[in-house]
């Protein structure tokens, strides 16, 4: 399988030409190739393929580190556009991208040396509706917004880092074709987010699942500190649709304006939700870092073999 590993600001995908690798098992794919000490490493696997739908120039199918089929990556759907212009596989600019969430447009422009270097993505209007997260929350409609709703933080555990990170307890939910939740809180790099991090994701809550972000707004309207938990992948250095929810939230909550600059742990993103009914934008790199090739049959027996030997589960 011919590979490009590429990331946007730190988030980080396989990518591989869906059109010439259809008979290929992206599922396990993504969770052979995404093992960080055997395999190439990564936060999952991004097939970019012919569309579906005829309004559409390519097709993007993103499988996460666990081999689940997510709706969107938002770094990753910048990458997406710089895979497929760079490799004249499509030219229209913006790039029509058929994805989990209907069809994107990626306007992209070109570095110094002629190949796509930045990408803003138009990442629909955010879903609000209680019930269409999905979630799941007693006593809240189907139809009402999840806003700043009081939550008991003990629910996800007795934990000494909630007051040493400040977490505020309550939560906002944002869909931006995939599950957000966003916990407001003094400082983002005090949460243990390797411990609570899947305790929330697969809370019942949320029966699809949800995507975990602890931020800091401000302390201007105009920025945000965040760090995520990505539902299927785990801590992930960025988070695109996240840092999208994230804008959504701030202005929800009255904590920031509608042009949110997001400092996340791989790089700053800028984020525009210009009314409550837009779409939002958002503006961010997209890197190519190696390309290769690789036998998936070997690799996966090479990495089953070491996980057998130390207890872990089969690939």
């Amino acid at each position: 399988m011919r590979f490009t590993k590429m990331h946007g600001i730190g988030n980080d995908y396989v990518y591989i030409d869906g059109t010439q690798h259809a008979e290929f098992d992206f599922a396990r794919a993504a969770r052979i190739v995404s093992d960080r000490h055997f395999a190439i490493g990564s936060d999952g696997l991004i097939a970019v393929c012919a569309p579906t739908l005829s309004a559409a120039d390519v097709r993007m199918r993103m499988f996460n580190a666990d081999g689940s089929e997510g709706e969107m990556c938002g770094n990753g759907i910048r990458c997406v556009a710089k895979f497929a212009i760079d490799r004249g596989i499509a030219s229209a600019n913006p790039l029509r991208v058929e994805t989990g969430r209907g069809i994107l447009q990626v306007a992209w422009t070109r570095g110094r040396d002629g190949r796509v270097s930045e990408a803003t993505v138009d990442m629909g209007a955010p879903i609000l509706e209680h019930a269409r997260i999905p979630a799941r929350i007693e006593g809240i409609a189907p139809d009402a917004r999840v806003v700043a709703h009081p939550v008991d933080l003990a629910r996800w555990g007795a934990s000494d880092w909630w007051s040493t990170a400040g977490v505020e307890p309550h939560v906002t939910l944002v869909s931006m074709g995939n599950p957000h939740v966003i916990f407001c809180c003094a400082d983002p790099w005090k949460v243990s987010l390797a411990e609570i991090g899947p305790r929330i994701e697969r809370d019942a809550w949320f029966p699809a699942r949800i995507n975990v972000h602890f931020v800091r707004y401000g302390p201007s309207r105009s920025e945000a500190l965040m760090r995520t938990w990505e539902r299927g992948s785990g801590i992930t250095l960025a988070c695109g649709t996240g840092a999208s929810a994230v804008c959504v939230a701030g202005v929800l909550l009255g904590r920031a304006d509608r042009v949110l600059h997001a400092q996340l742990p791989g790089g700053p993103l800028r984020l525009e939700w210009p009314s409550d009914h837009a779409s939002v934008r958002m503006t961010g790199p997209a890197t190519e870092v190696f390309e290769g090739d690789v036998d998936l049959d070997a690799l996966g027996a090479s990495l089953t073999e070491h996980h057998v030997n130390d207890g872990a589960a089969h690939v």
